[in-house]
């Protein structure tokens, strides 16, 4: 049964990450340049150790031929770093003797086909305040393909009032790490150091960024202003609140989920000045993703949407539907509950520094039983993104999903439970 497989790969991941004992091992791989699509020779390969704060343990330079060998010193995880001319690669460290093959690609400051394919924000209210969840899908469809890296890759406008809670970005291929934001200019203007690599079929890369602003009055303008040309911009907001566009924008209501409001504008050109209020209270849904979702066949996929069961409404083709789901998915908020508590330092407690890379998470030093936890945080998120896509696809019965799902979550609890 895939359940059962995918628990017992978790199971396995979980307490492998959490510090049981690994030999010492040789790693090696091949980088290759796929820009030129020849061997990356003389590129800087660094071993990660994750549980020691991002600390490097070991090093190595590629050949001629774009190899590499390097040796881990014990117990893991670990990540293998590839820094080509300036921007960072990286990939897990392969187990039992598996090949760390890199992809990298060549860098400029600008590149030619990086635009935003949408820009999603998600709006609701909390004790007074209005609670805002950015999104930006950004493309990278350069030929040949370039990585587009800067200390400013990534600039973004938000309100001067807005207080920033958590930043994070995804390349096409990874997870979502947390990064560093940069002020960029005036007051709520910022730049993510982050490579935008090259899309790798259908993914591309995600910036996030959450913010509050104050709500009081119980009313709130926005302004949003990109830097890059978008496809699409869309805004989430529940059904209790109120959505009014400003003078000169047009956002169009997408009938797609009977929970959520969405309201979409599209073919933003950069710069291009729009406006929208919102008011009134609500909170967004959490269970989305249960159960049969909207446009289901009892449940069941439909052939030709994407996502698996999000059906395009007649003539109203839904251009956020792609996301929707794993942005207002319950697996968001387990995970940002379980972060916060396993990774909360005692009152008092230093916070201790640590070299920031470009591309890559800027984290303190954490102590052992902390960095523990945060690997075993990331083995039950990736197992569960594994989860939410089997079922999104279609590709596991919604029993399993439900026996599979109940059963990451009490590992997660005992995770909890264990350090409360």
């Amino acid at each position: 049964m895939k359940a059962t497989k995918l628990l017992f790969h978790t199971a396995a991941s979980c307490i492998f990450l959490a510090g049981a004992l690994a030999q010492a091992a040789q790693i090696t791989g091949t980088v290759t340049n796929k820009t030129s699509g020849k061997p990356a020779a003389g590129d800087s390969v660094v071993l990660v150790d994750v549980q020691a704060g991002m600390a490097e343990v070991a090093h190595a330079t590629t050949d001629a031929q774009g190899r590499y060998s390097i040796n881990t010193p014990g117990s893991g995880p670990y990540l293998v770093r590839v820094t080509h001319q300036g921007a960072g690669y990286f990939i897990a460290a392969p187990q039992g003797g598996g090949p760390g093959d890199i992809p990298v690609y060549d860098v400029a400051a600008k590149v030619e086909g990086v635009s935003i394919e949408a820009d999603v924000i998600e709006v609701e209210t909390d004790n007074g305040q209005l609670r805002v969840t950015e999104r930006y899908f950004v493309h990278n469809t350069s030929s040949p393909p370039r990585t587009e890296w800067s200390p400013r890759t990534f600039q973004i406008s938000l309100p001067p009032e807005a207080v920033v809670a958590g930043v994070a970005a995804q390349r096409p291929t990874g997870l979502p790490t947390s990064v560093k934001l940069e002020p960029a200019g005036a007051k709520g203007q910022y730049a993510f150091n982050f490579p935008i690599q090259p899309d790798e079929g259908e993914k591309d890369t995600l910036f996030q960024i959450e913010y509050t602003v104050p709500y009081g009055s119980g009313s709130f303008t926005f302004h949003p202003r990109l830097a890059l040309p978008a496809q699409n911009i869309g805004v989430l907001l529940p059904k209790s609140m109120l959505f009014k566009a400003g003078s000169g924008s047009v956002f169009q209501s997408v009938p797609e989920d009977p929970n959520v409001q969405t309201l979409v504008a599209k073919n933003i050109t950069p710069g291009q000045a729009l406006e929208f209020t919102v008011s009134g209270t609500g909170s967004m849904p959490r269970q989305a993703q249960g159960g049969a979702q909207p446009g289901d066949a009892g449940g069941q996929p439909q052939q030709g949407t994407p996502g698996g069961g999000i059906g395009e409404p007649i003539n109203t083709p839904d251009p956020l539907s792609k996301y929707k789901w794993w942005i207002l998915g319950a697996l968001a908020l387990l995970l940002a509950a379980a972060a916060a508590f396993l990774l909360r330092k005692p009152a008092g407690a230093p916070t201790a520094g640590a070299a920031y890379q470009p591309g890559f998470a800027a984290a303190p030093i954490p102590a052992s039983p902390a960095a523990k936890n945060t690997a075993l945080l990331n083995a039950l998120k990736d197992e569960l993104f594994a989860l939410e896509s089997e079922k999104l696809s279609g590709k596991i019965k919604p029993e399993e999903y439900a026996e599979a799902k109940a059963a990451l979550e009490t590992v997660l609890k005992r995770a909890l439970k264990k350090n409360s």
